[in-house]
């Protein structure tokens, strides 16, 4: 997600953005998303030959997978420093046949100089945070990331802003004497989406804190992001259908 920001929006974020989010994301989310990456990227990435590319790896969720499920090299590409923080804590916590695996890159990919690093790359709960301006760096940077015959796998955006505002209380958690608790509302506003996380944390009745940070998103239909990509040299991923994830192949041999 794409932090708010007074004024126009920059094309990448700020590297001190997520502060907040960061500490409440793997307590009221992570174990959720864990069990939906597996779901949606596994049975590629136990596939990889070449190595992994997580793009926007925040706190880790696809990164532990790729480990996990797979023997090759992972490229972890976070350049939020707060994010990037719990998921090198994360790294820090395996063993070091594991940890020797993964590379994190504290930058945007086209940042990163990566070339044909991988034979699978994820783009997780990212694009849809991203400005075009910054999607369309996006594009020629994975191009060159993935090998010949490589495969992209990505969580689209949402096609169109929502009619009303959408609202998701996420499931409370206790740690302790305390609970953490958090709300995710989603509303147009122009042609962006703003979506504000309010977290919470309470002993008891009495609310000790009290957090709010919102983000940007950019609307685009699977059509567009499709011809986006084409222009940059991929082409749909033959037998693939899970409306999901969009999937795209750099075309070539391995």
């Amino acid at each position: 997600m794409h932090p708010v920001i007074t004024g126009a929006p920059v094309s990448r974020p700020d590297p001190d953005s997520y502060a907040v989010t960061a500490e409440f994301y793997d307590i009221l989310q992570a174990d959720r998303d864990a069990a939906r990456v597996r779901d949606l990227y596994g049975r590629h990435v136990v596939r990889a030959r070449l190595g992994v590319l997580d793009i926007g790896a925040g706190t880790g969720r696809v990164t532990l997978m790729s480990l996990a499920e797979s023997a090759v090299d992972v490229h972890a590409v976070e350049p939020a420093r707060a994010m990037r923080t719990s998921l090198l804590t994360r790294l820090a916590t395996l063993p070091a046949r594991q940890r020797e695996r993964v590379t994190v890159h504290p930058y945007a990919l086209d940042e990163a100089a990566l070339y044909a690093a991988a034979d699978v790359a994820v783009c997780h709960n990212t694009v849809a945070c991203l400005p075009p301006a910054a999607r369309d760096a996006l594009w020629p940077a994975v191009h060159a990331a993935l090998a010949p015959g490589g495969t992209l796998l990505l969580e689209p955006p949402p096609a169109l802003l929502p009619p009303r505002d959408v609202v998701r209380r996420l499931p409370e958690q206790r740690v302790g004497a305390h609970v953490y608790g958090g709300r995710m509302t989603m509303s147009a506003a122009g042609y962006r989406i703003r979506t504000r996380v309010d977290y919470w944390v309470r002993s008891g009745r009495q609310v000790l804190r009290e957090h709010t940070e919102s983000f940007w998103m950019w609307p685009a239909s699977r059509t567009r992001i499709i011809d986006d990509l084409a222009r940059h040299g991929f082409v749909p991923l033959p037998g693939h259908d899970d409306p999901r994830v969009l999937a795209v192949t750099r075309p070539g041999h391995r």
